[in-house]
């Protein structure tokens, strides 16, 4: 009991210093960057982590020249077993700054109103976040109100690195050969852009999920779709039967297009159109999309939707001339992890060694793990403790640092066997 006790302590202190020291680089990845890490703050994190690898003794370490930081552990003596990989990703999003971030620990959560030191009108509740009320009486982690946290996810890294260090200094610890990967840009969809999957294991473990239990085995089916329209201008005084106004003809085809299928109107398991830009003028605009829903079937519907409105606007529309290209960005990981169900049945086998209440979700997104699922390792996502991400009001409870450590801990004694 004692010694259980020691590594519990052990991986909550070890997992929130990392975390509070990570969040002081600045890794917004950067997506008008042609350049991979896409920000110099992610190279500087890399080379960070890669020095306390080294501490704890994992020389097998290092980073190519894209950003990605691999690292290998034999497994531990008499063990066996598959090799294994965890990952999560250095970069952090640019919707608000990563820059100088303060992180601030709310001790004892009382239930009500958080406020932040640095906006006095930014404000956190219940309402917000109705799962702050799983943690009363626990501490909270925030940004001070002028930047987003970082736990997306420098709290996977922190849990993983915590992990690592308890296995070094724990010898009676189990775990098979791992293989870490700490990917870049994963928050401008290029996180597995130039991996090489030649130095993950058989099996792999995202943590980059949110509410503590969260195992997610599902994502979006996920397309981009650009719709161009060439028109012709002409002087509006003299325009009666001659202009084609490519950017009228732009704004009504977006709103020919179901209202109640888009972001702001779904939940759940409903997909959608999102509409990214509209740039363009009377004689050329550009609509962008992005399409999402689970099941493919659907977003061939919306595919096949958008063909039909271009064949109806060329008609409405003599001389209009449109261009629609719809391509596949990632697959619903589902279709992988179906048909290898250990990876999630050991997942949930750790969370509840862990005394976790697991939470089957789908992620109304996509992970690193989709795309690595249809590269031939199966990749579920594991929770962080995060919530709000991207935002000023992202935080974190303590208690999660444990958690999800002890999780990767128990995911390697499983493995292990």
């Amino acid at each position: 009991m004692k010694n259980e006790i020691d590594l519990e302590s052990f991986l909550h202190d070890e997992a929130l210093d990392r975390f509070l020291r990570y969040v002081q680089v600045d890794t917004n990845s950067n997506d008008e960057s042609n350049n991979m890490p896409s920000s110099e703050g992610q190279r500087e994190l890399a080379l960070i982590l890669k020095s306390a690898l080294e501490e704890m003794g994992i020389t097998e370490a290092g980073i190519d020249g894209h950003g990605y930081l691999y690292a290998r552990l034999p497994a531990s003596p008499g063990a066996g077993g598959t090799p294994v990989s965890f990952m999560s990703h250095l970069d952090t999003s640019s919707s608000v700054s990563g820059k100088n971030v303060k992180a601030v620990i709310h001790k004892n959560y009382d239930g009500g109103v958080i406020r932040y030191e640095d906006d006095r009108e930014l404000a956190l509740s219940p309402s917000d976040s109705p799962e702050l009320l799983e943690f009363v009486g626990k501490d909270i982690i925030t940004a001070s109100g002028k930047t987003l946290l970082g736990a997306d996810d420098k709290a996977g890294l922190a849990e993983i690195m915590a992990g690592l260090a308890a296995l070094k200094k724990f010898t009676g610890l189990r775990h098979p050969e791992l293989r870490i990967c700490f990917t870049p840009d994963e928050e401008i969809g290029r996180g597995t852009d130039r991996i090489d999957v030649s130095k993950l294991g058989k099996i792999c473990y995202t943590f980059d999920g949110g509410m503590i239990g969260e195992l997610e085995t599902e994502c979006f089916d996920a397309r981009g779709a650009t719709v161009v329209f060439h028109g012709l201008n002409v002087h509006p005084g003299y325009a009666k039967g001659k202009m084609i106004n490519a950017a009228a003809a732009a704004s009504r085809f977006f709103s020919a297009l179901p209202e109640r299928e888009t972001p702001e109107r779904t939940e759940g398991r409903e997909g959608f159109f999102h509409l990214l830009g509209i740039l363009g003028d009377e004689s050329e605009a550009t609509l962008r999309f992005i399409i999402r829903d689970f099941e493919s079937s659907r977003n061939d519907a919306r595919a096949d939707l958008l063909e039909s409105l271009k064949k109806e606007f060329l008609a409405r529309y003599p001389g209009l001339k449109i261009t629609l290209n719809v391509s596949a960005q990632y697959r619903n990981m589902r279709e992988v992890l179906d048909a290898n169900p250990s990876a999630a049945q050991k997942a949930m086998r750790a969370m509840e060694m862990a005394g976790i209440k697991i939470r089957r979700t789908a992620i109304r997104g996509g992970t690193d793990g989709a795309r690595l699922s249809f590269m031939g390792i199966p990749t579920p996502n594991i929770f962080v403790g995060g919530l709000l991400f991207h935002s000023k009001k992202e935080w974190i409870p303590v208690v999660a640092f444990e958690k999800a450590a002890m999780v990767m801990i128990n995911l390697c004694s499983l493995w292990a066997e």
